[in-house]
C-alpha cells in the first residue's frame, strides 16, 4: 500500500531500523536515532542495488517519488542510476575545482598553469585576453578589499608574446596632409564625413567612435567621457576635445543632436553606423585596405606625436593602451590630463598645418611637447 504523509508522521521508530515501503522499490528507512532516509532498491545487470534519495522531511514524499521515477527512466534507457549519480558528482567536483574562484584563491603558479593550457592549444591571444580579464577582476578585488594583491602582475612576461595585429596607416606627414584634405572634400554622407574627421582628431578605437552617444559629450568643457562598458580596457576614458573637434561636433549636433548616436545607421537612428562605414569611406576616397584603415588613425597619431616629442606616457594613456598600476589605474581615468589637453590641441593644430601643405618645423612642436 502506498505511503501517505500522515502515515509517515505517525510512524514510530524502534530499536532496529524499520522500512516503510511506497512501491516501485522506494521505501523510507526509519532509524533508531530518529533519522528518516529515502532509499530506492533496483536491479541492474542482474545485481540488486541501493541508492539514497535524501532525508525526510527535507525531501517530501512527492519529491522522493519524482526522484524514483527519474531513476526508473534511466533504468529503462539502459543506464544505472547509481553510476549516473556518481558521474554527475564527479563532473560537479571537477567543475568546482576548476572554477575561477578556486583558482583565484590559489597562487600565481596555479593561474599560470591554467593560462599555459590555453597557450598550448595555440590560442596565445586568448591566453593574454584571459590574463587581462583576470587582472581586471583582481584589481577590483584589491580596491574593494577582497584581495591583498593582484597576482596577474607577476605573469605579464610569462606568456608568449601575443601576435600583433597590424592596421594599415599613413605616417608620412605630407601624405597625412593629403588625407585630411581628401576627408574635407568627402562627398558622401555628412555623418560619415564627421566620423572621419573625429576619428582623425581623437584617434579613438573604431568601435568607440561609431557607438558614440551625445550624452557622453560636454562641448562647453571640451570633453568626451566614454563609459567603461564601451572601452576595451573596461575603464572610463576621457578624451579632451580640441577646438577643431568641438567645431565639427557642433555642426553635427545641429543636424542630429536630437537623437542618441552621433553616427547613426542609415537604416535606423536606433543603431549606430556599421563597422564597415568608415573603411568604406576611405576606399571611396581612393585609399586601399593596405594603405589606410579606420583603426589606422591611432597608429598615425601615435607615430607622429612620438616624433614630435610628446611624452610617451601621455600618448599611451590617450590611446587607452595596456594596464597601469593596479589600484590607481582602476579609477584614475584622468591620468596625465593637463598634458593630454595640450597635446590634443597641438595635434589638431598640426593636422591643420599639414592640411594647408605648409612646411612643418618639427623642433617647435617637439619643444612644445617637452614643455607640456
Amino acid at each position: 500500500m502506498p505511503l501517505s504523509d500522515t502515515a509517515i508522521r505517525n510512524a514510530k521508530t524502534g530499536v532496529r531500523p524499520t522500512k516503510l515501503s511506497d512501491g516501485g522499490g522506494l521505501f523510507l528507512l526509519l532509524n533508531p536515532n530518529g533519522s528518516r532516509w529515502w532509499r530506492l532498491k533496483y536491479r541492474f545487470g542482474g545485481k540488486e542495488k541501493l541508492i539514497s534519495l535524501g532525508t525526510y522531511p527535507d525531501v517530501s514524499l512527492k519529491e522522493a517519488r519524482d526522484r524514483r521515477d527519474e531513476a526508473r527512466k534511466k533504468l529503462t534507457a539502459g543506464y544505472d542510476p547509481g553510476e549516473a549519480r556518481k558521474a554527475q558528482k564527479r563532473a560537479e567536483s571537477d567543475q568546482a575545482a576548476n572554477s575561477f574562484e578556486v583558482v583565484a584563491r590559489e597562487s600565481a603558479v596555479e593561474l599560470l598553469a591554467a593560462l599555459r593550457r590555453i597557450e598550448k592549444r595555440g590560442a596565445v591571444d586568448t591566453a593574454h585576453r584571459s590574463l587581462q580579464k583576470c587582472g581586471q577582476i583582481f584589481r577590483y578585488a584589491v580596491v574593494t578589499g577582497r584581495a591583498d594583491r593582484n597576482p596577474t602582475t607577476d605573469l605579464r612576461e610569462a606568456l608568449k608574446p601575443a601576435p600583433k595585429q597590424h592596421y594599415a596607416s599613413i605616417k608620412d606627414p605630407k601624405e597625412v596632409g593629403a588625407l585630411v584634405r581628401a576627408i574635407r572634400d568627402y562627398q558622401g554622407a555628412f555623418e560619415t564625413k564627421c566620423a572621419l574627421l573625429i576619428g582623425m582628431l581623437t584617434f579613438v578605437r573604431p568601435g568607440e567612435l561609431r557607438k558614440a552617444e551625445w550624452t557622453e559629450f560636454d562641448l562647453d568643457q571640451g570633453e568626451w567621457r566614454i563609459p567603461a562598458a564601451r572601452m576595451k580596457m573596461k575603464e572610463q576614458h576621457l578624451v579632451p576635445l580640441s577646438k577643431q573637434a568641438v567645431t565639427v561636433l557642433q555642426k553635427l549636433h545641429a543636424v542630429n543632436g536630437h537623437g542618441r548616436y552621433l553616427f547613426p545607421s542609415v537604416r535606423t537612428s536606433e543603431r549606430p553606423m556599421s563597422e564597415n562605414t568608415v573603411n568604406a569611406a576611405l576606399r571611396r576616397l581612393g585609399y586601399t585596405r593596405g594603405e589606410m584603415t579606420g583603426h589606422g588613425f591611432r597608429s598615425t597619431a601615435s607615430t607622429l606625436l612620438n616624433e614630435l616629442g610628446w611624452p610617451g606616457d601621455a600618448i599611451e594613456r590617450q590611446l587607452s593602451h595596456g594596464e597601469r598600476d593596479e589600484v590607481r589605474g582602476a579609477y584614475n581615468f584622468a591620468e596625465y590630463l593637463p598634458v593630454r589637453k595640450k597635446m590634443m590641441q597641438a595635434w589638431a593644430d598640426y593636422l591643420d598645418t599639414l592640411e594647408q601643405g605648409a612646411r612643418v618645423i618639427r623642433s617647435g612642436f617637439r619643444r612644445a611637447g617637452l614643455r607640456a
